[in-house]
Parts: structure tokens; sequence; C-alpha cells
């Protein structure tokens, strides 16, 4: 059904006039100047049809008119009151969903969620396997994780990484490339996979050696499944804590962004 266009600045305006039967005292009340206050009044009477106040030698009268409709106005104010409550609630909400590539989410992402959720109890994840070109509103997303040189045309927080990092199993040093999306062409890999945490894994296992980001090795070099060969390499891109305007304002977000970060 196509809904009638509310004039809602000069309804609220009407609210407030009737309430002081003054305009200088709505005035004050809304802040702005009496004038103002009675060009939206005029304004009102005009896009209704009807007169709205007179002038008595008492003062400021309300029309019938006016009387007529200000019970169910102020209803509706009541009900718009409840909307943007109701809408604000979610600000409190413990209830995220993040969107973030299968190796991410293995390697990085669960491990610090279990931490995070381990100081609140209340707080309950979704998770969605994706990559790029995800839309943020109809896949109902808070917060994404993206590999690339800045947050892609989103709000965004660059996660602290050593760059890339050569690993091996212990003992493997020799080993040939493992190959996958990301990695620098190297030569001819003796295996290739779809992305750097199956390359982590096949290193493990003694396939060879991977060139993967040093955030998703962490964890596997600390508890010595992997060991670095060298140095760090740089890398001018890495991941991505990411979303829309809106969602990123959210307190929730900037509370998981924050937990995410540190």
């Amino acid at each position: 059904m196509k809904r009638t266009h509310l004039p809602l600045n000069g309804l609220r305006v009407l609210d407030a006039a009737a309430r002081h039967l003054s305009f200088t005292r709505a005035a004050d009340e809304l802040a702005v100047t009496p004038a103002a206050v009675g060009q939206q009044i005029r304004a009102l009477e005009d896009t209704l049809g009807v007169v709205l106040f007179r002038r008595t030698t008492r003062g400021l009268e309300l029309t019938p008119e006016a009387e007529a409709g200000l019970a169910p106005l102020r209803a509706g104010f009541l009900q718009f009151e409840e909307a943007v409550r109701a809408m604000q609630a979610g600000q409190s909400s413990k209830s995220l969903t993040i969107a973030a590539p299968r190796d991410v989410t293995e390697k990085w992402l669960m491990p610090r969620l279990a931490e995070i959720a381990g100081g609140d109890g209340d707080l309950r994840f979704t998770l969605i396997a994706a990559d790029e070109g995800l839309d943020f509103t109809e896949a109902n997303l808070d917060l994404a994780i993206r590999w690339g040189d800045g947050p892609g045309g989103h709000e965004g927080e660059a996660l602290e990484s050593d760059g890339m990092v050569v690993v091996v199993a212990p003992g493997n040093a020799g080993a040939a490339l493992i190959g996958w999306p990301g990695s620098p062409d190297e030569g001819v890999p003796l295996i290739r996979v779809t992305d750097a945490g199956l390359a982590i894994d096949a290193a493990a296992a003694g396939l060879g050696r991977a060139v993967v980001p040093h955030l998703l090795a962490a964890r596997d070099l600390a508890s010595g499944r992997l060991v670095q060969v060298g140095e760090a390499l740089p890398s001018r891109q890495g991941y991505w804590l990411v979303a829309p305007l809106p969602q990123w304002r959210q307190q929730k977000v900037k509370t998981l962004v924050e937990a995410l970060g540190g």
C-alpha cells in the first residue's frame, strides 16, 4: 500500500505549539525562532487544507480541526519513539554475524572468538564463509574480514601482522614449494591448494614449504607444528576488519573490532 507523504517537521511543530498555545514557547522548546514556527504552521495548514490556530483576545487557540487530530498525532509520536527504542535495542545485542574466508575463520578467527566469548557468556556468533562481493544488508552482516591493501570502500581497520612467512614442518627445511592463489610465484609447486590455510596444513604434513600470512600461521608456529624459515617478508596486502558505516558505528561492532584487533 502506498503511504501518504507525512509532513513530519510540521506535525512536530504543531504538537509543541498546541501544548504551549504559544509560538514563542514552542520555538524555545524546538530551538528555533518563533518566525520559523509560524512558517511551519502556515506550510502545514497549506498542505492539509485546514486552519489549525486562531488568534483571539485571549491568545492562541486551536481550531476544532486541530483538536480532532491531536490525540492520534500524539499517539503516533509515541509509536515513533517506541520504534526508535526498538531499533536502538540492537546496539546492546550480543549477537553478531561475521563473514570471513574459510582459512581465516579456521586458523585465526575461531580461536580469537573463543577467547573473547570466554569473557562474556552472553555473546553469540554466526560465521559465514565468504571472500569478496558480500552484500552486508542481504546477508545481515555486522562485520567481515577481507584480504587486500585497504578496506575496499567500507570502513575498516587493519589486523596487525608481520607480513608473509615461509613455513615448513620441523626438520623439512629443503622442502619443495606449496602453491596457493596468494603465494608468490617461485616456480612450479609440488602441490597446489585453494587457500593459505590448506597450504599451512600441507606444510605441516611434510609436503613442502609454504609462503603464507603470518597471521594465519602464528598459532601453528607457536605450537611447534611448523617452523619459520628466514625472516618475515613485508607485504602491502593484509587482512582487514571491514563494514559499511552504519554497521561500523554500532557499539557491538566497535567492541568486537577492538577485541579482535587487540
